[in-house]
């Protein structure tokens, strides 16, 4: 519980900064269970589709996504809490049912019945938890990155530097070097052939504004939790997988087959840790074709 305020601390103190983000792309707060909680929302009576940057990509970085979306369906867009600008709670300890609690925080608040969450790497694992928790809510789910608990586990092993594995010392290493891990972090989750500037500049430009970056309290809070917990999903489910990803070049794409047969597994051979930004064209049609094929439709509320 002392991490959690050390990060709920240091984000509230780096959060002073903040000026405002860009008006091209409107956003405001709302609460939840885990804290205060920035998004997006095109606010269209449409089917409805969630997405959740994996930080340090925050909104900014959904902006072609989102345009490419907003034609067909409604488009919620929010960074979970302890990443880009949505705060922590002093209790907020990335456990699964506090993500997934934030997760349908959102929902509740918006109005939304029921909705397609498409969320990448470890917020999948929330994603997979509020399918859990409110099944008729779910209508289906859409995972980049996201590979089995257990194999996430080994990746926190061999990629995460002990520091940060380390409760409180961890959450302060995170935060004094956030500008640093996330310039660092690009160059080895996108391909060699991918400009890494963009990615960086909108990640920067956020930190600089205050946004948050909990590497720590993310991989902490995950790294207590079991695989047996996200064994009974039964909500139709896509993973999208970067085939040149270098930090998952050890991690079975097809992992989370194991615990959920039913999952479907499509690879983006040329893309690396982020294949929803990377190319979003094509991960436009892969989610309306998800849609599309889902028996239970999604619904919104017109909010």
């Amino acid at each position: 519980m002392l991490s959690a305020y050390v990060d709920s601390l240091l984000t509230g103190y780096s959060s002073r900064k903040r000026s405002g983000m860009p008006a091209y792309l409107p956003t405001r707060f709302i609460d939840t269970p885990a804290g205060s909680v920035r998004l997006f929302d095109s606010a269209t009576a449409k089917p409805c589709v969630v997405l959740v940057p994996d930080g340090p990509n925050v909104i900014e970085h959904y902006g072609r996504l989102i345009e490419l979306l907003t034609p067909y369906l409604r488009v919620v867009c929010f960074d979970m809490p302890g990443f880009g600008h949505s705060l922590p709670s002093p209790s907020y300890r990335h456990s699964l049912d506090q993500g997934a609690a934030a997760v349908l925080g959102v929902l509740d608040a918006l109005h939304i019945k029921s909705a397609v969450l498409a969320f990448s790497c470890a917020n999948g694992f929330y994603a997979l938890r509020a399918a859990q928790m409110a099944p008729d809510r779910i209508s289906s789910l859409v995972l980049s990155q996201t590979p089995s608990l257990n194999a996430m586990h080994g990746w926190v092993e061999r990629i995460i530097p002990w520091p940060l594995k380390t409760p409180v010392v961890g959450q302060i290493a995170a935060w004094l070097f956030r500008k640093k891990a996330a310039k660092s972090w690009y160059r080895i989750a996108l391909p060699k052939t991918t400009p890494v500037q963009p990615f960086q500049d909108k990640a920067l430009d956020a930190l600089a504004d205050g946004a948050c970056f909990c590497l720590a309290g993310v991989v902490q809070g995950l790294c207590r939790e079991r695989e047996e917990l996200l064994s009974r999903v039964a909500t139709p489910l896509t993973v999208v997988w970067g085939g040149k990803d270098r930090s998952h070049k050890l991690t079975d794409p097809h992992s989370l087959c194991e615990r959920i047969p039913h999952a479907e597994v499509v690879q983006f051979h040329d893309c690396g840790h982020f294949p929803d930004v990377e190319q979003p064209e094509r991960y436009a049609a892969l989610l309306l074709e998800r849609i599309a094929r889902t028996d239970k439709p999604t619904i919104c509320d017109g909010s």
